[in-house]
C-alpha cells in the first residue's frame, strides 16, 4: 500500500525510484515489494538490529549499484505509511530552498481506533504544529520524527553512509545535525498518514524504545550539545533545542514527587504534631504536581485538537473525549521512563495492517475533494 501510494506521486514518475530493505523477514515481504515495483534488498543480520542499521545496509547497497549521484535526496519511511499524492512535489519545494533534511507533517490512518491511537496522533500533530513550524518561523532546525523524511544525498555521503544506530536514531540525526550545523526544514502541506498501536502492551514496547533511545542520545550528546549553546558559531539556539528535547525531565519531576513520598512514610515515626505538619506539606506537593501535570498536558491536546480539527479523522464526540485521554497517555510515560532507565531494551516489531488510502478516512476525503475539483 505504501508503494502504491509513492506511485501515484503528482510528480514526474521517471525521477522517482522505490528501494525497500526487508530486514530479517520471515514471511514474503520481498516478494510482495517487488511485484508492486520495488527494488529490494534483503539483509538477514540477528545481531545488529534495528532500523538504523537497515537503512545503512540499504544506503551502502544504492551507492553501490547505482553511484553515489544517483539521486539528489533520499525519501525515508516506515512499510505501514501512506503519502498524500502532493507529498514529494511539497517535499521537494522546500528540499528546493537549501536545507539539508526535511521532515513532514504526520498525521494518522487510525487516529479514532482508541484513546492509545488518539493519544499517539495527538502528540504527532503537537510536534508538527507547535514545535516544528515555530521552529521555521524563527529559523532554528526542525527534528526529524521517524519516518517521512527527506535527507541529501551530500549529507548521506558526508556522513559516510547512515551512522546512527541508537534506538532513536531519527533524534540522533537530528541532534548531530545541529551539531554540524545542517539545516533541517520542515513542509506543512506534506502530509504522512502512519499507522499508531491500539494496544498498550504494543504501545509499551514502542515507547519503552523511544525513552530508551532518548537517554542512550541524552548520554552520547548532551555534553556536546550544552557546550555547543555556547560555542556553536551558527547553530546555538538549535543545540539548546535539542539539548531540551533530550533532557530527561520526566526525571526530575519522579525524583519530587519520590522525595514526597518518603516524607509521607517516613513522617509517621515523627510526633504526631509534626508528621501531621508533613503530611499535609508532602501530600499537597504530589497532588498539586498530579493535577498541575494533567492540567498542562490538556491544555496541549486541547490547543493540538482545535488547531488541527479539521486533520482530524474522527467524530466531534471522539475528539474531546480523547482530548481528555490525551494526558493518561501521557501519564504512562512515567512508569515507561523508570523501566527504560534500568532495563535493557531491544528491537521488537509493531504489527500493522494493510490499510488502504481508500481506507483512511483522511485520505479519502482529500481523493474526494481531488475528484470534485477535476
Amino acid at each position: 500500500q505504501l508503494i502504491r501510494s509513492v506511485r501515484a506521486q503528482k510528480y514526474p514518475e521517471e525521477l522517482i525510484d522505490i528501494f525497500v530493505v526487508a530486514d530479517n523477514c520471515t514471511d514474503n515481504t520481498a516478494q510482495a515489494a517487488r511485484e508492486a515495483g520495488a527494488v529490494v534488498y534483503e539483509r538477514h543480520n540477528t545481531y545488529a538490529v534495528g532500523k538504523g542499521y537497515a537503512l545503512r545496509f540499504l544506503l551502502e547497497n544504492i551507492f553501490k549499484n547505482f553511484g553515489e549521484y544517483a539521486y539528489d535526496g533520499f525519501f525515508v519511511f516506515d512499510a505501514d505509511n501512506l503519502v498524500d499524492a502532493n507529498f514529494v512535489a511539497e517535499m521537494n519545494r522546500t528540499f528546493d530552498q537549501g536545507y539539508d533534511a526535511v521532515t513532514c507533517y504526520r498525521n494518522s490512518k487510525n487516529f479514532a481506533d482508541n484513546w492509545i491511537s488518539a493519544g499517539y496522533g495527538l502528540w504527532f500533530m503537537r510536534e508538527a504544529r507547535f514545535l516544528n513550524f515555530p521552529r521555521m518561523l524563527i529559523g532554528t532546525n526542525c527534528a526529524i520524527s521517524g519516518t517521512g523524511f527527506l535527507i541529501s544525498a551530500e549529507v548521506v555521503q558526508q556522513n559516510g553512509g547512515w551512522p546512527y544506530h541508537l534506538l532513536t536514531e531519527d533524534i540522533e540525526f537530528s541532534a548531530n545535525c545541529a551539531l554540524k550545523g545542517q539545516r533541517i526544514g520542515y513542509c506543512e502541506t506534506a502530509v504522512l498518514y502512519d499507522e499508531q498501536p491500539v494496544t498498550f502492551k504494543q504501545s509499551w514496547d514502542q515507547r519503552l524504545r523511544w525513552s530508551k533511545g532518548f537517554y542512550q542520545v541524552d548520554f552520547k550528546y548532551g555534553l556536546a550539545l550544552l557546550k555547543g549553546c555556547f560555542t556553536n558559531k551558527t547553530n546555538k539556539f538549535s543545540c539548546y533545542d535539542m539539548l531540551m528535547t533530550v533532557a530527561p525531565g520526566m526525571l526530575l519531576t519522579l525524583v519530587m514527587l519520590a522525595m514526597n513520598l518518603m516524607l509521607l512514610v517516613t513522617c509517621f515515626t515523627e510526633p504526631a504534631y509534626i508528621a501531621r505538619r508533613i503530611f499535609h506539606e508532602a501530600s499537597g506537593a504530589v497532588i498539586s504536581a498530579i493535577v498541575m501535570f494533567y492540567i498542562s498536558l490538556f491544555t496541549f491536546g486541547a490547543a493540538t485538537t482545535i488547531t488541527e480539527w479539521k486533520k482530524i479523522a474522527a467524530t466531534t464526540k471522539q475528539k474531546i473525549f480523547y482530548t481528555f485521554t490525551f494526558p493518561l497517555f501521557l501519564f504512562t510515560y512515567v512508569p515507561i521512563a523508570i523501566v527504560a532507565l534500568v532495563r535493557k531494551v531491544e528491537w521488537r516489531p509493531i504489527k500493522h495492517t494493510a490499510m488502504s488510502a481508500a481506507q483512511v478516512p483522511g485520505m479519502r476525503s482529500a481523493m474526494a475533494e481531488e475528484a470534485t475539483r477535476s
